[in-house]
């Protein structure tokens, strides 16, 4: 059982930058492919980005390409997404979730476990 926590949201205005971070516990970190979600009021749940167990590799929704970053320290079972040049649309609560052996790819229902989420807002 995995249990995600993550921490760093808050309020900015458009154009700032955040940092997300998700802190796994209970299970192999390493074994998990990681990625980041959001959903938006009215809006159903959406990829923004993954990364890979551990070599690293990393995939990204068009829409926060080049503005987004996604990381990982196997070492401190963590996850970050380092977010920039953030515009209005950005706003949504951001989920952290573990997908044992990375096979899910940008499909929200092959990730097992999911963190509580944690909510970005973006002022114009």
């Amino acid at each position: 059982q995995v249990q995600l926590v993550e921490s760093g949201g808050g309020l900015v205005q458009t154009g700032g930058s955040l940092r997300l971070s998700c802190a796994a516990s209970g299970g192999a970190f390493s074994m998990y492919a990681m990625g980041w979600f959001r959903q938006a009021p009215g809006k159903e749940r959406e990829f923004v980005a993954k990364i890979s167990r551990s070599r690293g590799s990393t995939n990204y929704a068009d829409s926060v390409k080049g503005r987004f970053t996604i990381s990982r320290d196997n070492a401190k079972n963590a996850v970050y997404l380092q977010m920039s040049s953030l515009k209005p649309e950005d706003t949504a609560i951001y989920y952290c979730a573990a997908d044992y052996l990375g096979g899910a790819g940008q499909d929200s229902g092959g990730y097992e476990y999911w963190g509580q989420g944690t909510q970005v807002t973006i002022s114009s």
